[in-house]
């Protein structure tokens, strides 16, 4: 991937990243790319000791390691974190485009809305009444904020982004297209044999730097708040329940499902696909394998995995002895009628001495 427009000295990437330079500082780059498929103008990175060797094959003009390695035909930069520093890199090649400032003629703007400076609202946008929309914050085509709601400074919402009524989002927020931020959660009364809609009256509360993915539905709390922490990076595909609060710094990956009144610390991390029963609490730091399933609490610290999920190096052991539970199997039934073989021929023997 390259910038056509631009280039950059290796001297000035190491001074940028804070990195030190082994190679030719007048050496210019013009974009990033990947170990094995980056070319003589383009610099890439070393994260994984495992590819280490190919360091030694790679075409790219230099490479950001956490440890040189002598004899490499590319320059190195040392850093102390080479996948953090590949993605300011990235960012130096390939600076964040907003579109100019202004409010497109076919938006619709309700009584009330209130537009910071630097604000950016795009064709087709709807805002309804009381709708605030903070300094330098982007909206793109179709997107739709409900009654009351607040955008935050240099929170950008990318097409077809629906926010409800009564939905605050801090600022630097991302959420990408078809996400609908404060939908009703779902709460029904049983009663006469029919289920009855209880009213999702409550809130969504979004922190600072929260990114949300494509197609991501949060529901309003029923009462209260539904809050997603500073920070918690989500992917695409997750349903987050009524009530929910989720802490800072999570990772939420794709496909992931959590139910009502769940409360996640801080840090925690949920692989693709797992399930989170309601009303329970997962700790800080706790990591969840790909496609758990949570029953209960889970304290802080656990690194769990499983369905039900259990503690990760015991539920490793267990998922390895399923494939031969078919012949453990046999081998029990076998081993169960050899002795009922013996029980009866030991029998015999009693009843033949008299014993």
């Amino acid at each position: 991937m390259e910038s056509p427009d631009r280039s950059i000295s290796l001297g000035e990437i190491a001074r940028r990243l804070g990195g030190e330079l082994l190679g030719d500082p007048e050496i210019r780059v013009r974009g990033v790319g990947p170990i094995q498929e980056a070319g003589p103008d383009q610099i890439s990175f070393l994260a994984n000791p495992k590819y280490a060797r190919l360091l030694f094959t790679t075409r790219a003009a230099a490479v950001l390691v956490k440890t040189p390695a002598p004899g490499v035909r590319s320059a190195q930069i040392r850093v102390d974190e080479p996948y953090y520093a590949f993605s300011q890199a990235v960012r130096l090649f390939h600076p964040e485009r907003r579109p100019p400032p202004g409010v497109h003629p076919s938006a619709q703007i309700g009584p009330g809305v209130r537009l910071g400076s630097g604000v950016y609202i795009g064709p087709f946008v709807t805002l309804e009444d009381g709708v605030s929309v903070e300094d330098r914050a982007v909206l793109h085509h179709g997107v739709y904020v409900g009654e009351g709601s607040g955008i935050g400074e240099e929170t950008l919402l990318y097409p077809n982004v629906t926010v409800r009524e009564g939905v605050a989002l801090g600022r630097r927020v991302i959420i990408h297209s078809g996400t609908v931020i404060g939908s009703d959660g779902f709460g029904f009364a049983s009663y006469q044999g029919r289920h009855h809609k209880i009213p999702q009256v409550g809130r969504v509360i979004i922190e600072d730097d929260v990114e949300i993915g494509s197609n991501v539905s949060i529901d309003r709390a029923a009462l209260g708040v539904t809050r997603i922490g500073r920070g918690t990076k989500i992917d695409n595909l997750v349903q987050i329940a009524h009530n929910v609060v989720i802490g800072e710094d999570c990772l939420i990956v794709a496909q992931v499902g959590i139910s009502g009144s769940t409360e996640l610390g801080d840090h925690v991390v949920l692989g693709g696909q797992v399930g989170v029963v309601g009303h329970v609490r997962i700790g800080d730091r706790v990591m969840v394998g790909a496609q758990s399933g949570i029953p209960g609490d889970v304290a802080s610290g656990s690194v769990v995995f499983g369905s039900p999920a259990f503690e990760h190096r015991e539920a490793l052991k267990a998922y390895a002895i399923l494939p031969h539970l078919p012949r453990m199997r046999k081998d029990l039934r076998r081993l169960a009628d050899q002795i009922a073989l013996l029980m009866r021929r030991m029998n015999l023997k009693s009843e033949d001495t008299g014993e």
